[in-house]
């Protein structure tokens, strides 16, 4: 199975561009996810590339900016092309099939949502999601206590 959900922040604005031929939109954007080190008992960040297609990808583009909080469901894909030097470059990121916009982004706009086709959890000034407000400092968990 290759599913992945994260909830984090832009690192920087969408990228919108369109294929050739087809003219098919794709945007990629980087997303900052918060994890915590149980060695230093600091918070860190991930930061995950992320690849949006068709509507979503222009929607994603139109209404969130930097530092904008969402959520994605999707799969990761792992890739590979030669780059102008010669050389084999890799690649791993998250393709996104579904999108939640957490907060605002640019402009005026109501974040919209089209995460698992309900909007029962929203957009939200207050960078909430479902009543838990992720800016709050959390419990870290030892792992040690984990059963599995």
């Amino acid at each position: 199975m290759n599913k992945v959900f994260l909830i984090g922040r832009l690192t920087k604005d969408p990228e919108l561009k369109f294929t050739p031929g087809s003219g098919t939109a794709v945007t990629t954007l980087t997303l900052a996810v918060d994890k915590y080190n149980t060695a230093t008992k600091q918070r860190e960040a991930d930061f995950i590339p992320v690849v949006v297609w068709g509507k979503q990808a222009e929607s994603v583009a139109n209404y969130m900016s930097k530092g904008s909080q969402m959520a994605i469901g999707g799969r990761i894909q792992t890739r590979s092309y030669e780059a102008k030097d010669g050389s084999k470059r890799y690649v791993t990121e998250v393709v996104a099939n579904e999108v939640e916009f957490l907060s605002k982004g640019n402009g005026n706009h109501q974040a919209s949502s089209d995460f698992g086709g309900s909007s029962e959890y929203g957009a939200s000034s207050n960078n909430s999601f479902g009543g838990s407000n992720f800016d709050e400092d959390m419990t870290p968990v030892d792992d040690g206590d984990i059963p599995f």
